[in-house]
């Protein structure tokens, strides 16, 4: 009986009866800063927090002043509440929607840039604001602030919708006008300082907030939040952390392998969730452990056409080759993404009547693993049919000329490559029992 949009409102785990003081720079007030600091971190596990240039947490309530939070009983469920709110996907009565009212209160207390400073502005400062406005230079920061208070009118508006309660509520700005202020989001999110000022203004539990709510949001938002998480989490580790931190990687696998999950919305949360584990020893070790995530990528890769195309193909192709030619994989991994393997290992993705590039993409990721002696055994089951496949390919493309065989040159480099390797693998040790 929970309600699918109560993240809509304030969340319930704020302190009563707290009131908040400017921090002031001294000893020991940063001593609590760091204490705080590690409080606020859901999910951490020892040692520095890697945030702690954030400052105060930006959840506190609007018009109450901030004393240093005890550690007191209260206090202690009080964060146990905060964890289970930060933790995405969560079930129970936890309300889904709280993330909104967290979002309004965060744009309007902090620009997500800084830390919030109460004092009067510098006449340097003013000058430097007229100047900017005399010149017409786009602030990006500010105009990532706007991008979002209209994506929380929008999700007010789709709650509404939902629930019926569409009294004294605007309609928001059409999903299309939306879709390209989200995409320009996007492209201010690409720069790491921005980067790192969304991930300051929650803006990652927003998204994920509007993912996993999917009724009455339209699907191209929903893929649009799913792209800009893919952007902010790009060779990133600390967001690749906080990603990690709020769950979003079992989230994102949950929701892809629901039956009702569009093919659009599949395509994306591959890329989002190939971007968070990819180059980071702590997400990529998540993911293999993760029970979910064999069963991804066999579906990913799935040549059905009413299941896939070939958009989530090539991307979760580029996903399992990134993730099991990665520096930290081993034997063990290959071996649990076995099915996957065989997948690609099959004339569907090998022969001339498949995409050129899964093609190409396939037999590379067949050659590294064979030179690495990862999955030797999955692949010598097939020898017999990658070997006469590998020699009828190798045949069509010595036939091209010109162009075509310059575009042709890298695949049969590669069918070469892996034919020879693949004479001279040996069956790999099984181990006892």
């Amino acid at each position: 009986g929970a309600d699918p949009w109560a993240w809509l409102e304030y969340p319930s785990f704020l302190i009563p009866g707290r009131e908040l003081i400017k921090p002031q720079r001294t000893q020991n007030n940063q001593l609590n800063q760091n204490k705080l600091n590690t409080m606020s971190a859901s999910g951490s596990s020892g040692g520095a927090d890697p945030w702690a240039w954030l400052e105060y947490p930006s959840f506190l309530i609007p018009g109450r002043e901030l004393i240093k939070p005890q550690r007191t009983q209260n206090n202690q469920l009080n964060q146990n509440k905060l964890n289970t709110m930060s933790a995405s996907g969560s079930s129970g009565g936890a309300d889904p929607w709280a993330w909104l009212g967290l979002l309004k209160w965060t744009l309007a207390h902090q620009d997500g840039t800084k830390p919030s400073d109460l004092s009067p502005m510098s006449e340097e400062d003013k000058s430097f604001l007229e100047k900017v406005m005399k010149e017409g230079i786009i602030d990006e920061g500010e105009r990532m602030r706007f991008i979002l208070q209209e994506f929380s009118k929008s999700m007010e508006y789709y709650k509404s919708q939902v629930d019926g309660s569409n009294t004294g509520v605007e309609p928001p700005i059409s999903p299309d006008a939306m879709e390209d202020l989200l995409q320009e989001l996007r492209d201010i999110v690409e720069q790491v300082d921005y980067a790192r000022a969304f991930v300051s203004l929650k803006g990652l539990q927003f998204l994920l907030g509007a993912i996993t709510s999917s009724s009455g949001i339209p699907e191209s938002i929903r893929n649009m939040c799913l792209g800009i998480i893919a952007t902010v989490a790009q060779n990133n580790p600390p967001v690749q952390k906080e990603l990690l931190e709020l769950g979003a990687i079992k989230t994102l696998s949950d929701l892809f392998l629901k039956d009702d999950c569009p093919i659009s919305t599949k395509t994306r949360i591959v890329q989002a969730i190939s971007a968070t584990v990819r180059n980071y020893d702590l997400t990529e070790g998540v993911f293999e452990q993760l029970p979910q995530a064999p069963l991804l990528m066999v579906e990913g890769l799935n040549p059905n056409p009413v299941i896939t195309n070939e958009s989530l193909r090539s991307k979760t192709l580029f996903f399992l080759k990134a993730f099991l030619t990665s520096d930290l994989s081993t034997v063990a991994r290959a071996n649990k993404f076995c099915d996957a393997i065989a997948i690609v290992a099959d004339p569907q993705y090998l022969d001339d009547g498949s995409n050129s590039q899964l093609r190409e993409s396939s037999i590379s990721l067949l050659k590294q693993l064979i030179e690495r002696h990862l999955a030797v055994n999955i692949l010598l089951e097939r020898k017999d049919m990658l070997a006469s496949l590998g020699v009828q390919r190798i045949s069509q493309l010595r036939t091209l000329t010109g162009e075509e065989a310059e575009i042709a040159q890298t695949e049969l480099q590669e069918w070469e490559s892996f034919l020879v390797l693949l004479a001279r693998a040996k069956p790999e040790d099984k181990k006892p029992g």
